[in-house]
């Protein structure tokens, strides 16, 4: 069984994505990105410097660009059995698992980062990684302190975050191998930024995951699309049980996971925690054959509860009100019985406020439209019918 993560914040190093651009696609796809999380993100991955792809309102859409862009090289989550995030990772690991598309993850993703970054600025706050010692005796000084444990990631491996002035008494009296490391993420302090998300997720469509879905909040696989939403907008303010999301892949009987670039952090704390699983931090293009060879020998056969599973078929449908636009006025690129690639655009719906890209979250065969270009569309109305393909 395979599963396919996606990194968080903190991965992120200067210039990572610099060889991705030579594979084709990918600097159009961070093109696309840039223009919906309103930053440069190709210059962010590859000339900027550390400082800078530190702020988190750059970093979270960088993250979840890249992990996207690797992904479409791959040829997406299709070719999985389950998907996985640490914190931001969540948004693509959502798309790997067909709960909302890349346009949309990328929406959510710029509100989230540049949330995040106001409600940490709003009060001095921060992060502390606490590596080694053991567990209840870490716990129990993070609590004493009165800050939160925000990450849980492994055995071995906690970050308690809180108010500096608590965070300098934990620092104080530290357990063994506590170190600085950022904002109070995943606290009662991201109260702010958990409103501003939940207000822009009520204006993404999400259908159900047909990928095994892992959650951070307790590590459990979520079974629809609106749970999964609710989830992502509450975690912000809620500690990441990545600890609890290996365990459920050990009960899953995962037998090799494949983490998106800027990967080698999830698969370090696998490679501890899942003795014998096969692991492929996939950091450059050069990587991407042995990505498949994996997939090709771990990937499991369906087992009738959605593990590897396409779906037979699956609709699209309108993200808003207003009138469909199908690409440059005509459907020659996506006729009936084409093969479109992951997030490939299949047309847009145009308001007077903009407009909303329409896209498949996985790779597809369309088999059969049900509006013309021009047509006036309803939020929610079914505007294409395609089959999930693997290999397109």
């Amino acid at each position: 069984m395979l599963i396919i993560t996606a990194p968080g914040q903190g991965a992120q190093t200067p210039g990572f994505l610099a060889p991705w651009l030579e594979v084709p696609g990918v600097a159009e796809r961070l093109g696309a990105a840039s223009e919906l999380a309103g930053c440069d993100l190709i210059r962010y991955g590859t000339t900027a410097d550390a400082d800078e792809i530190r702020d988190t309102a750059i970093a979270q859409p960088l993250l979840v660009a890249a992990a996207l862009a690797a992904a479409g090289a791959l040829a997406g989550g299709a070719h999985a059995d389950a998907a996985a995030g640490h914190s931001v990772g969540e948004l693509a690991a959502g798309v790997l698992a067909g709960v909302l598309s890349a346009d949309d993850a990328m929406r959510l993703v710029r509100v989230r980062g540049a949330a995040m970054a106001a409600a940490a600025a709003a009060e001095p706050t921060g992060m502390t990684a606490v590596l080694g010692g053991d567990e209840e005796t870490v716990l129990a000084a993070i609590a004493r302190h009165g800050l939160t444990p925000a990450n849980i990631n492994a055995a071995g491996q906690i970050v308690a975050a809180g108010a500096i002035a608590d965070l300098e008494a934990f620092a104080a009296d530290p357990p063994a191998g506590a170190r600085q490391v950022a904002g109070a993420f995943h606290t009662r302090y991201m109260a702010p930024a958990v409103a501003a998300l939940r207000d822009a997720a009520a204006e993404v469509a999400v259908t159900d995951p047909y990928l095994t879905l892992l959650c951070n909040a307790d590590g459990a696989a979520v079974t629809t699309g609106k749970e999964w939403l609710e989830r992502i907008v509450a975690q912000v303010a809620a500690p990441v049980r990545w600890d609890l999301c290996l365990r459920t892949m050990a009960d899953l009987g995962v037998t090799a996971i494949i983490e998106l670039p800027p990967a080698g952090t999830l698969t370090g704390l696998a490679r501890r925690a899942l003795p014998g699983v096969a692991q492929l931090a996939l950091k450059t293009p050069d990587q991407l054959e042995a990505a498949r060879d994996l997939i090709e020998e771990h990937l499991s056969e369906s087992d009738g509860h959605g593990h590897g599973h396409l779906p037979e078929w699956r609709l699209i449908v309108a993200p808003t009100s207003g009138t469909f636009r199908s690409p440059a006025g005509r459907f020659d690129a996506t006729a009936t019985g084409a093969m479109v690639a992951l997030t490939s655009e299949l047309g847009t719906v145009v308001t007077r406020g903009g407009e909303r890209s329409l896209a498949t979250p996985w790779p597809a065969e369309i088999i059969e439209w049900l509006v013309e270009d021009g047509d006036p569309v309803s939020e929610g109305q079914p505007l294409v019918r395609v089959q999930p393909r693997e290999g397109v």
